[in-house]
């Protein structure tokens, strides 16, 4: 097993990079988010994932633990294969899926090309609670408690009228600026990114 290769960055383009290792150069299939992250370096060392099908043996990269986990519970996901999930983590960041994921937000999922709405509704199925265990994505990730406060915000603010994809991107954003909100504040906050 491989678990991460670390070099010369040969090559480097949005979709994979070439890595140096030991007069090797490893093929290696990335996401946006990891290109962005090493885009100006001439050297990398990229957490590895090694995927084997009966006729091909792939190697993606990841810029983190976190990134590389959720591409890990992807692919794990029935009708998700390795692409579809290098698609979710260029379309979105692995912040971004694993709130909308958390938050239920079919409607961001969706955003990604080649997912629909089974899919989607899947994916959330399988990794909410796996992701809630996990806390992946560290302290910007929600806890149980706050995903409670997160849910009485939701509720509060679809019942006053606000439609709910709004109210969940509202709330993502509330979130990832200020992760520990009580209720109150979280309303608050999401009225007035509603609102702008």
């Amino acid at each position: 097993m491989i678990t991460y290769v670390k070099g010369p960055l040969t090559h480097k383009n949005p979709s994979f990079v070439v890595i140096e290792a030991g007069g090797l150069g490893y093929h290696i299939n990335i996401s946006l988010f990891t290109y962005t992250k090493i885009e100006g370096a001439s050297e990398a060392k990229l957490l590895t994932h090694f995927h084997v099908k009966e006729d091909q043996q792939t190697l993606f990269g990841f810029y983190d633990e976190a990134e590389r986990t959720l591409f890990r519970l992807l692919i794990g996901v029935s009708g998700v294969g390795p692409t579809t999930a290098l698609i979710v983590l260029s379309t979105m960041n692995p912040d971004e899926v694993s709130q909308a994921i958390i938050g239920e937000d079919v409607a961001s999922i969706r955003k990604v090309k080649g997912i629909g709405p089974k899919t989607a509704q899947r994916i959330i199925l399988d990794l909410k609670d796996k992701l809630l265990k996990e806390n992946i994505g560290g302290p910007t990730m929600l806890s149980p408690a706050s995903n409670t406060t997160r849910m009485e915000a939701l509720s509060a603010l679809v019942n006053l009228g606000f439609a709910r994809p709004a109210v969940q991107r509202a709330l993502n954003k509330v979130l990832a600026k200020k992760a520990d909100a009580g209720t109150e504040e979280m309303i608050k906050l999401a009225l007035r990114a509603l609102s702008s």
